[in-house]
């Protein structure tokens, strides 16, 4: 039999018929990720199962509905408060129960947390609260289902520990309508393909369509993407007020029934994992229209280098009086000329890397920026 310790040494987590099964929910910062997995979190609790829900994100505020408003201590910061008194972090420290009337199990929730703003990084801080979670065994814990809230348009690989290290058994993407988010949910759909092709083990179980308004941008994506739809959420003020008041929306028979749908299907494994490629950038964007096909219009130096080139002198390249004539004239340089005399006399480079630049020998480039000169005198003293 394989051991924890082998196992981890490969990077994945073997699962046992005892193991929690894991889920990463993962959505651009804003569309309701936190409401989705409480939402998850309080319906799978009512069918009967032990829950935790697990906030991956440094405002470590994923939990803060499923307890009423209260904000939790966070695994960064109880363990720099223990470590600073040399204690070891103890399981009551940093993972929290509520017992909600009208749901028969208890709803565990833990905050990864993560580093003030500007003052580290929030990757390192999800890999280190990952590192003391699975040092208290997080794994054979006894609970049916771990709901990990991640946030998923940044790129720090800390954020895709889950799939890295195949700590997610399954992942679901969270979208709306807009395209931004739709981007969120492809660049994490290619990530996990990624990492699958180097021995991740997470499956994509599909997408869920928050605030759903019914253009079906979503939909399109998601067929193009070869990527399950697992459920539509309409936009409802009442399931926003309930979650604005710390309160379910499942507790709303519309939205609770499809909750308890997904819920169910989750734990039967009715759904079947996506083999979704996922769209690269051109195919993503025909999606909302034509796109251009020509190459982005590069910006001149002259542009953006106006006073550099005022002062210049017609005559040597040296600082003088600048006016707006100069820098006609130069406009009226040969492309070669014009190029060369810029990088030479305004950008100061030197011949030899000016000629490298340019494609031409430096005996060369040096000849050019002769010619420009000359060529600039008589344009500059012409009129």
């Amino acid at each position: 039999m394989t051991s924890r310790s082998e196992t981890e040494a490969h990077g994945d987590r073997q699962q046992t018929p005892a193991s929690p099964r894991t889920i990463a929910i993962y959505g651009k910062g804003g569309i309701g990720k936190s409401f989705t997995t409480t939402n998850l979190s309080a319906t799978f609790a009512t069918m009967g199962k032990r829950v935790l829900q697990l906030g991956c994100d440094p405002k470590h505020d994923s939990t803060t509905s499923l307890f009423g408003g209260l904000s939790l201590p966070t695994v960064t910061e109880v363990f720099a408060e223990k470590n600073a008194r040399n204690e070891k972090v103890e399981i009551s420290d940093i993972v929290f129960r509520r017992d909600i009337p009208g749901i028969p199990q208890p709803i565990y929730g833990v905050e990864l947390g993560g580093p003030q703003v500007g003052r580290g990084c929030g990757g390192r801080g999800i890999i280190s609260g990952f590192d003391v979670l699975e040092k208290l065994g997080l794994f054979e814990w006894d609970i049916d289902i771990i709901l990990m809230d991640f946030l998923g348009d940044v790129v720090c690989g800390g954020f895709a520990t889950p799939l890295a290290r195949s700590l997610s058994e399954e992942v679901i993407l969270l979208t709306t309508n807009d395209r931004q988010s739709i981007f969120t949910a492809n660049n994490i759909c290619k990530a996990n393909n990624y990492f699958r092709t180097v021995g991740g083990q997470s499956r994509l179980l599909g997408m869920i369509i928050n605030r759903d308004d019914g253009s079906g941008i979503a939909e399109k994506y998601a067929e193009a993407a070869g990527i399950n739809v697992l459920m539509k959420l309409p936009h409802d003020p009442e399931a926003r007020n309930r979650d604005d008041s710390f309160d379910f929306a499942t507790r709303i028979p519309r939205i609770g029934e499809r909750f308890r749908r997904l819920a169910t299907d989750i734990l039967e494994r009715n759904i079947e994992p996506c083999e979704a490629r996922g769209l690269d950038f051109d195919e993503f964007v025909r999606l909302f229209g034509e796109v251009k096909s020509e190459h982005p219009v590069p910006a001149r130096a002259g542009e953006l280098l106006r006073k550099a080139l005022r002062a210049q002198s017609p005559a040597s390249g040296g600082a003088v009086e600048g006016n707006e004539k100069l820098f006609a004239c130069i406009e009226k340089l040969p492309d070669k000329e014009r190029t060369l005399y810029r990088m030479m006399e305004v950008e100061k480079k030197s011949a030899g890397e000016a000629a490298s630049l340019a494609g031409m020998s430096e005996s060369e480039a040096l000849k050019t920026l002769s010619n420009a000169r000359t060529r600039l005198r008589k344009l500059f003293f012409a009129g």
